[in-house]
């Protein structure tokens, strides 16, 4: 019977590391969405191994050094924690509410949604609140 051929090798592989996803609240953002602030990169690990082939078929392998060689960079996304403004934009100094008609509180307007005034006009009138075109809305 003859002799088996044992060949021993070093074999070096590389793998990659997978990066991780972290979320952190943003209150800057709107509630519900989201924004990528840095991109998730993969890392990567050097494997050597010693690698013992008996007739040419692999019989042994042994992991016997490990090193990374560029670690991951994780994902991180922001998530939206602040309210969304249910306000107007076109006004200030007090909350006109985002609505089909808006007449100022006390007034003969039936709504459906009212201010407390007084306000100040900073865009367009769109609910025609400024009757006196001074600039601020309900003042009577």
């Amino acid at each position: 019977m003859a002799t088996p051929t044992i060949e021993v090798r070093r074999v070096t592989e590389t793998k990659a590391i997978p990066f991780k996803t972290t979320r952190v609240n943003d209150p800057a953002l709107t509630k519900g969405t989201t924004k990528v602030r840095s991109r998730g990169v993969a890392g990567a690990r050097r494997l050597t191994y010693e690698v013992t082939f008996t007739d040419g078929v692999q019989t042994r392998k042994k992991l016997v050094r490990e090193a990374v060689t560029r670690p991951p960079v994780d994902r991180v996304i922001a998530v939206g924690t602040k309210r969304a403004s249910r306000c107007d934009p076109n006004y200030g100094g007090g909350c006109v509410p985002i609505a089909t008609d808006v007449d100022c509180a006390g007034g003969s307007g039936n709504g459906p949604a009212y201010v407390s005034g007084p306000v100040r006009v900073v865009g367009t009138d769109i609910y025609d609140l400024d009757r006196d075109g001074d600039g601020i809305a309900c003042d009577d």
